[in-house]
């Protein structure tokens, strides 16, 4: 990694899986971290073989690591993982409770002759009557009250991403970066925890705060009683669909300006944000009518000139020719595990105009097994003997 980004020089062992994991691994090495991700010998990670929604999960978390495979049911590999984290500035790990205090592997056990470790713990729950639980992202998302407030009355709908797998992943990050500052007031590592339902319940936290002040039910996002009269979506001529927000009083007016409707402009019973809510009934679909005899381009460029709130609803795959993220380099020609291109998200941060990079696509299982076991002093013919044992894996980068 460039000795130019904030976290060159940190050595970060990414024991994650699936998303959580290794989301705080890939924030970590975005920001200029040595991560090793350390893999399952035989086949690697699981999410290498997923199908289905499943198919990104490895593509996309696992740019810019390193991967070592390693069986860590045999003793001898398992003692080198141990010396792995001898190396190792922070540890990341996500598995179920108890996995890797079965392996020898927990905080407690390592700390004690690693005392500088940072050891990030990323599970379902924090400490309390859950913590033993099952959780996964869709899981919390109906504990929370999450999936309750993205779909209509009685139809609970999960988010259209692992959003809270990612957060969780990134408080983690967060919670890493304070220990790590207060590694270099006290010499010592500590034991960080981040959690799904937790980061879900935060998310919670803006509408735990209106119904503790309204005495009532929150509504579910479809439902709600808008602040604002126009902010809904729309359709065009041309069968697109838009969403335009008119959440101020200039924006009414330049509105009415720029489509042409000065009689909207002149109606008394419109003149204010409150009249115009009062008028929805008949306002609604006269904007929808409006914005349904246009096609989408000359919506957009009249919304834009008028500077108002305002999207063309995409889909995923139509980001690859988005002109903006194309402009801004935030999209990184990644090399993928089939050999495939795709135009992936950057980490999207700038630090003093420093924008992070793709340094090394997603790495074939066991990329640079050979490479560490030399390092900690392992001969040509050890490595030979344990690969041919099945202990480790070996891979040549892609």
């Amino acid at each position: 990694m460039p000795d130019s980004m904030p976290l060159a020089g940190l050595r970060v062992l990414d024991f994650g899986h699936t998303v959580m994991g290794p989301t705080a691994g890939l924030v970590l090495a975005d920001l200029g971290a040595e991560v090793i991700r350390v893999e399952p010998a035989g086949a690697g990670d699981p999410t290498r073989r997923l199908k289905g929604f499943g198919t990104g999960y490895f593509p996309f978390y696992n740019r810019n690591k390193q991967s070592v495979a390693l069986d860590l049911k045999d003793p001898r590999g398992l003692a080198l993982a141990r010396q792995l984290v001898g190396t190792a500035d922070v540890l990341i790990e996500n598995f179920g409770p108890g996995t890797m205090a079965r392996l020898g592997l927990d905080h407690e056990t390592l700390s004690a002759a690693h005392p500088g470790l940072v050891y990030l713990s990323l599970k379902g729950f924090l400490p309390g009557p859950y913590e033993d639980r099952v959780a996964l992202d869709e899981v919390v998302q109906m504990m929370s009250g999450l999936a309750y407030m993205t779909g209509p009355p009685g139809q609970p709908l999960r988010a259209g991403a692992s959003v809270i797998d990612v957060l969780g992943g990134v408080f983690g990050v967060i919670g890493v970066l304070a220990a790590l500052r207060e590694r270099d007031a006290t010499g010592r590592g500590q034991l960080v925890k981040s959690a799904l339902f937790e980061s879900a319940m935060f998310l919670m936290g803006q509408h735990l705060a209106t119904a503790a002040i309204s005495g009532a039910p929150v509504p579910p996002m479809p439902a709600r009683v808008s602040a604002w009269a126009i902010y809904d979506q729309f359709d065009t001529k041309d069968g697109a669909r838009v969403f335009l927000g008119i959440t101020s009083d200039r924006h009414w007016a330049r509105f009415c300006e720029v489509f042409a409707r000065p009689d909207l402009a002149a109606d008394p019973a419109l003149s204010t944000n409150n009249a115009r809510i009062s008028a929805r009934p008949r306002l609604l679909p006269e904007v929808a009518a409006l914005l349904s005899a246009l096609p989408l381009a000359e919506v957009s460029a009249k919304a834009i000139a008028a500077a108002l709130p305002f999207a063309h609803i995409a889909r995923p795959e139509d980001l690859f020719d988005d002109p903006h993220l194309l402009a801004g380099g935030r999209l990184l020609d990644t090399v993928l595990p089939a050999g495939l291109h795709a135009l992936l998200p950057a980490l999207p941060l700038e630090m003093a105009g420093r924008k992070t990079a793709l340094h090394t696509s997603p790495p074939a299982a066991g990329a640079d097994t050979a490479l560490h076991m030399r390092d900690l002093g392992y001969s040509e013919q050890d490595i030979a003997a344990l690969a041919e044992a099945g202990v480790v894996m070996l891979a040549e980068r892609p």
